[in-house]
């Protein structure tokens, strides 16, 4: 009976060699590149004409922040309304105007805390104070300036 052939200590298994050796080989054989670039420059502008794209129309940020805030003011007009007459028709008693004042008081308080929030910020800016140490000269005049013909000539006016 004969042993299998058994790698030496310290030297590497000879079949390690001999799949090292198939797959450079296999490399070598490789003739056609495997990508391809096009050269050819790309349209500045396509013949197709534009096209509608699904979803909102592109808006300015005040008309997003706009129409986020009436779909929003929607849908809780929605959930209030909804809740309202949920409550009076299952109760079957329920008095309407004091649905409205119970169900209507929360939103009221709610605008009328936002609007005095604005309010306050708006009604008192914070007062300008400039320290200035040594001489200062104060200059309060003020420069007039036009601007004609088709090569731009400003002229500056001071007054007198």
């Amino acid at each position: 009976m004969q042993l299998p052939e058994q790698p030496v200590a310290g030297q590497p298994d000879p079949t390690i060699h001999d799949n090292a050796a198939r797959f450079l080989a296999a490399i070598n054989d490789i003739e056609k590149a495997t990508y391809h670039r096009d050269e050819t420059p790309l349209p500045i502008v396509g013949s197709a004409p534009p096209v509608e794209q699904p979803g909102r129309p592109a808006m300015s940020q005040k008309a997003t922040d706009t129409s986020v805030l009436m779909l929003a003011a929607g849908a809780t007009t929605v959930m209030v309304t909804g809740s309202a007459a949920g409550l009076m028709y299952f109760s079957q008693f329920a008095d309407p105007v004091a649905c409205a004042i119970v169900l209507g008081a929360p939103v009221a308080l709610v605008m009328a805390v936002s609007r005095l929030v604005a309010r306050a910020r708006t009604a008192a800016p914070q007062p300008v104070t400039n320290h200035f140490h040594g001489n200062v000269h104060h200059d309060t005049r003020t420069v007039t300036s036009t601007t004609r013909g088709v090569i731009a000539n400003t002229r500056n006016q001071l007054p007198k």
